[in-house]
């Protein structure tokens, strides 16, 4: 199979704008396609700001809402997939989603935040209960999680055990925790021999200083392409080919005692 070409969407756009910030995710749709990219990649709950505190509420929609139809219009516009960060609502409650969006303006998977970080997110957000949540994109595994959650081994090696290719993180990634997508995103790339595309906000918002570095990284550990600190547009290449003679060659899969780890849970 050819790589899939995937763009990483470094921004924190307009907090409390969503038609704003979805415009700004239609013009790097625009770019990522004329890169010839077949997948967009926006960071951490994009539609609407991550600071935005009580406007959570007001800001929110089903995942079939008039946002999902907006971000659906412009995937099949510029003929690729969407990854896109939002505040969900489902009745009475609120989840911090990502959905994915097919080339086709339909919708392909919808991921709720399993692990909640700090106050902001326990006030306003209900945790999700789906650890693994995939699509097909290409004839890749695409896998889908949020920011804390791939601080978590567990939830990595899950996604590794089901087969998951590339995991799309989108995130909001803070000082002083950047060490995250220096460090430990290329090793959850290399344990669990995968693509893991790790896409943030960027510069101040409200109480945050969000640090960029969105990151690209490879099942051999290396990183393939890596943003830096402001708004940017970064473009890398996720290899079928290259993922499976890595994974014949790595032994962590294989050589896994799971009687041994009934104690972790």
């Amino acid at each position: 199979m050819p790589p899939l070409r995937t763009a990483l969407l470094q921004s924190s756009g307009r907090p409390g704008h969503v038609d704003e910030n979805i415009e700004t995710l239609g013009e790097a749709a625009r770019r990522a396609a004329d890169a010839g990219a077949r997948l967009l990649v926006c960071p951490e709950l994009f539609l609407t700001g991550y600071a935005i505190g009580a406007d959570v509420p007001r800001l929110a929609e089903p995942a079939d809402g008039p946002s999902a139809l907006a971000v659906g219009e412009i995937a099949a516009r510029h003929g690729l997939a969407v990854l896109y960060g939002y505040p969900e609502r489902a009745g009475e409650r609120i989840f911090n989603a990502a959905q994915l969006i097919g080339e086709d303006g339909a919708a392909l998977a919808n991921y709720r935040k399993t692990h909640l970080f700090g106050g902001f997110e326990q006030e306003w957000f209900t945790p999700g209960e789906q650890t693994v949540v995939q699509a097909e994109l290409d004839g890749v595994r695409v896998g889908i999680m949020i920011c804390y959650d791939v601080e978590f081994p567990e939830n990595v090696r899950a996604h590794a055990l089901a087969g998951t290719d590339l995991l799309l993180v989108p995130t909001a990634q803070m000082h002083p925790f950047q060490f995250v997508a220096e460090s430990v995103v290329p090793v959850r790339a290399f344990e669990n021999q995968m693509y893991v595309a790790y896409v943030n906000r960027t510069g101040p918002e409200g109480e945050f200083e969000f640090v960029g570095l969105s990151c690209l990284a490879s099942p051999d550990g290396t990183v393939r392409t890596r943003a830096g600190r402001g708004e940017e547009l970064v473009v890398g290449e996720v290899d079928p080919d290259f993922l499976s003679a890595s994974r014949a060659a790595n032994p962590y899969l294989h050589d896994r005692r799971p009687g041994l780890y009934g104690s972790l849970v």
